[in-house]
């Protein structure tokens, strides 16, 4: 049975085993952000709070990015899709976070979306061919391979940073707070 919390939150499972405490928690800390992010307009989306140039948009079109290059580059060896693919990164190593200024509030909730969906697809094709210890496609430059249990570990980490950054974010735009 899965447990919601005031803002539609599922709550991870106290008594599961391994994936699904790494799944229950990773799915806790992607609808965290979505409440942050819920009902902001455009202004409020590339709202930065000094020195800081990130915004909740930027941050959006980020964790987008993070969702495939992880699930489906990384981890399966395959392509992240448009418009990833086609983004010349040497010329913008954070394009991701700039070009998300001249994205409308409902393409980057779309596209953050369709990122979360198809990874939640793709660790379930993982799980299913090799569980928590599959190994990544791709190795890093020391020869280090993690494994798709490293990779959710390290989603939760990624979404726990940045909806810490949200959090403080969105009280500057309305004044909404919470954990």
């Amino acid at each position: 049975m899965t447990f919601t919390d005031e803002q539609g939150r599922p709550e991870p499972p106290t008594e599961g085993d391994e994936t699904e405490t790494l799944l229950g928690f990773l799915e806790f800390h992607r609808a965290t952000f979505e409440w942050k992010t819920r009902g902001l307009d455009a202004a409020a989306l590339g709202t930065a709070l000094a020195p800081s140039s990130m915004t909740l948009g930027g941050m959006m079109k980020h964790l987008a990015l993070v969702e495939v290059s992880w699930f489906a580059e990384d981890l399966l060896g395959r392509p992240m899709g448009e418009p990833w693919d086609s983004v010349d990164w040497k010329a913008d190593r954070d394009w991701d976070w700039h070009s998300a200024a001249q994205d409308t509030p409902e393409e980057l909730r779309a596209l953050w979306a369709a990122s979360v969906a198809r990874a939640r697809e793709l660790t379930a094709e993982a799980l299913a061919d090799g569980g928590l210890d599959l190994p990544a496609r791709v190795s890093w430059p020391d020869g280090r391979t993690p494994t798709l249990r490293w990779l959710l570990v390290h989603m939760v980490e990624e979404y726990a940073r940045h909806n810490g950054h949200a959090d403080l974010i969105r009280e500057s735009i309305d004044g909404e707070t919470g954990e």
